[in-house]
């Protein structure tokens, strides 16, 4: 921008004076307005883009936190976790893993046997469901031939009772016919009377 074009000459002004601590003051304490847009420029670029100082400071910061304060506390610490590993690896793990063996072993056993136990139970549960599944199929067999049985002697039965009937309705008829004969021969009940 127009910025830039000012900043050449007075950059040349301050490059051009051999001995002049006179216009360096001059030029420090400000006086032109295109210096102080300069001035004002630098401070906002240095405070933007220029991350060297803040960075150094917060690196400075860590180190002087890591090394001084801290001091070996951290390599103490980690020596600690080492130690503790390495028992762990060759004393604790090693006794677990026979422990777990040992019980796993007595463990299985157990499943095992628990599991035979189960398949039996299991198989009688079946055979005896099978035997009671059986004894109803025999069961509702012989019900339906007891059925199909009483069903045969109903209508026997039945062919009986009709016949019967109509045996009996065969002699009404005969027995009536009979006494309308008789009652025809007879003289009727008015004529007998003088």
């Amino acid at each position: 921008m127009s910025g830039g074009g000012t900043e050449t000459p007075v950059v040349c002004e301050a490059a051009s004076g051999g001995g002049g601590g006179k216009k360096k003051d001059s030029l420090g304490t400000g006086g032109s307005p295109a210096h102080l847009i300069i001035k004002d420029l630098g401070e906002i670029h240095s405070r933007l883009l220029d991350h060297r100082p803040v960075i150094q400071g917060e690196t400075r910061y860590f180190v002087k936190e890591f090394e001084e304060k801290r001091g070996l506390r951290e390599m103490r610490v980690l020596e600690n976790l080492k130690n503790m590993i390495h028992e762990t690896n060759e004393h604790t793990l090693p006794t677990c893993r026979e422990t777990m063996q040992d019980n796993l072993t007595q463990v299985l056993q157990r499943l095992q046997a628990a599991t035979d136990s189960v398949c039996r139970l299991q198989q009688r549960e079946q055979e005896r469901k099978k035997m009671h599944n059986d004894h109803l199929i025999a069961s509702e067999k012989q019900h339906i031939m007891q059925w199909e049985d009483f069903m045969k002697e109903q209508h026997s039965k039945q062919a009986e009772v009709d016949e019967e009937h109509r045996k009996a309705m065969e002699r009404l008829k005969e027995q009536y016919a009979e006494m309308e004969k008789g009652l025809a021969k007879c003289p009727a009940f008015g004529e007998l009377e003088p």
